[in-house]
């Protein structure tokens, strides 16, 4: 885990912002950027000892991006997956025909496979527990004259574990235990797994409450349609009790899936679900005909995708009465979610659901707050979890939070401290190689009345001020007028500490670049932030 971690903290080379290009950079734009650089650090044109070692370095790291972004396959690669593409063992087998989009299925295959190693390494553990609470004396109090009662009314937990044997073939082992008012149940089962060509196979045997034998399967029948399938045997006391299953689905077009499952047993059932989703929102409708019930059901999913939040509107109608719900799923972190979520139904009455997701993890509290509709029951459902929410984010997650991104930015500082060092010499040493076309690009604009860089900064400023910290902070006048180019400077959507000239001052902290320029004898400012575009004039 730690390689992981420290993989994710280097810093990674951004060839777009060195050469200073656009992400959509023409072949045409490609060579003129690396035609214009190089003329200012090829080392045939320094002659001084010291000015032509630097020249290398700089000239070397511009070779290096112009021979990524101007390979098709390089550049599919390094879009995809930034420079650790480039890195990843096993390209040496890619053909050099392949397609750009064949290199990133490559890539997610190469990928795949190194996951899969990883995988025989260690298991894939997965778990729920629920608690299910009976509030409903709250809101409909037993006797006014007694404290409500908050009650515990049945638990469960179960837990997986897939233990890898080969790259083909797993075992899972899995465990339930279940309580409901002082009387409980439990099962374990232990299932093996292969992969098949197109397709997979499982056996399995549990004991609980009975014997279990039971065998499932899986096969891509088409580009389109997939069948799963399988049947259990439950041998009890009274008998044997035995269930079939299948599902079949088709991919109707690149967003929709719908499905037609069947189950065969005490509990026989049909469904026909559609499921459409992308990128905004997903629907989903299922109709249901079985034993004890028929319903009809559709839900609504927003994907809130900048504020990593999902808004959910579900309902549904049959012989057992009628259920809506609402509710909102929020990332918190990497690896963990909240979902709260209120239901409203007949006989059912007012549900609150509270979810929470940690990696493979989940824990859920349903909390039955009234057996009828009541308003009052409603309005507290709703609003309870948005007040706690506000509260704890503010008092602890966000404190929290700070201090996670404090931590990682000292790691990836320690990480990456020789290349910050590495790249503020290289930075002073593009300044000084910069000095003569420095000095040829004022001159013509001086010589047009254009655009003259009188001073830009780059670099962290004190709250509440407009000044420069000094010692996170440093000049790059010299770099920002060799980038203007007949007058005009274009900066692109990107941070400027890749450009040529610049370091990152303070890793992790915001940055802004001040420019002071004069066009047509005019003096302006303006202030940019670390990755918004800029063209001078505007």
């Amino acid at each position: 885990m730690a390689s992981d971690n420290e993989s994710d903290a280097e810093l990674d080379e951004n060839y777009y912002t060195f050469l200073n290009l656009p992400r959509d950079a023409t072949p045409e734009q490609i060579n003129t950027a690396y035609r214009k650089q190089s003329r200012i650090y090829h080392p045939d044109k320094h002659m001084d000892p010291e000015s032509k070692k630097k020249a290398e370095i700089m000239f070397n790291r511009t070779k290096r991006a112009y021979e990524v972004l101007s390979d098709p396959h390089q550049r599919a690669i390094y879009d995809s997956v930034g420079e650790k593409g480039l890195k990843t063992e096993g390209w040496e087998i890619v053909h050099r025909t392949k397609t750009p989009a064949e290199i990133r299925e490559e890539y997610e295959r190469l990928a795949q496979a190194a996951a899969e190693r990883r995988l025989q390494q260690r298991t894939n553990p997965r778990g729920n527990i629920t608690v299910n609470v009976n509030a409903t004396e709250i809101f409909t109090p037993y006797d006014d004259t007694e404290m409500p009662r908050v009650e515990i009314g049945s638990m469960s937990i179960a837990q997986s574990i897939e233990a890898p044997i080969t790259r083909k073939d797993m075992i899972i082992m899995s465990g339930n235990l279940y309580s409901s008012n002082g009387t409980g149940t439990g099962g374990f089962m232990v299932a093996g797994r292969r992969l098949l060509n197109k397709g997979w196979l499982e056996v399995c045997l549990g004991a609980g409450n009975g014997f279990l034998l039971g065998l499932k399967g899986g096969r891509t029948l088409t580009s389109k349609l997939t069948l799963n399938g399988g049947t259990n045997m439950n041998f009890q006391e009274n008998g044997v009790i035995p269930v079939v299953f299948s599902t079949l689905a088709v991919q109707l077009d690149k967003h929709t899936v719908g499905s037609l499952t069947l189950n065969a047993g005490p509990q026989s059932s049909m469904t026909t679900q559609v499921d459409h989703s992308n990128d905004q929102h997903a629907i989903s409708t299922s109709f249901v005909i079985g034993t004890p019930h028929m319903y009809f059901g559709v839900s609504y999913t927003r994907k809130m995708l900048e504020n990593e939040m999902k808004l959910k509107l579900a309902t549904k109608v049959g012989t057992f009465g009628f259920l809506g719900e609402y509710g909102v799923e929020k990332k918190v972190s990497k690896y963990s979610s909240l979902i709260a979520t209120v239901s409203i139904g007949v006989p059912s009455g007012v549900i609150l659901k509270l979810k929470i997701i940690r990696s493979n993890q989940s824990y859920v509290f349903p909390i039955h707050l009234s057996d009828e509709i009541v308003p009052a029951a409603v309005f507290y459902a709703t609003v309870t979890p948005i007040v706690a929410w506000f509260f704890v984010k503010k008092t602890i997650m966000d404190p929290m939070e700070a201090d996670r991104k404090s931590i990682e930015v000292e790691r990836t500082k320690r990480q990456n401290e020789q290349r910050l060092a590495a790249k503020k010499t290289e930075a002073m040493a593009a300044i000084h190689l910069m000095q003569s076309t420095y000095n040829r690009i004022l001159k013509e604009e001086q010589d047009r009345r254009g655009l003259i860089i009188k001073r830009a900064i780059y670099g962290c400023i004190n709250e509440g001020t407009s000044q420069f910290k000094p010692e996170a902070s440093h000049d790059v006048t010299v770099p920002i007028q060799c980038l203007v180019r007949d007058g005009t400077l274009q900066l692109y959507e990107s941070s400027k500490c890749d450009l040529p000239g610049f370091f990152d001052p303070s890793l992790g902290d915001e940055k802004i670049l001040r420019i002071e320029y004069t066009f047509e004898d005019v003096l302006k400012t303006v202030n940019l932030k670390d990755n918004e575009p800029l063209r001078l004039p505007g």
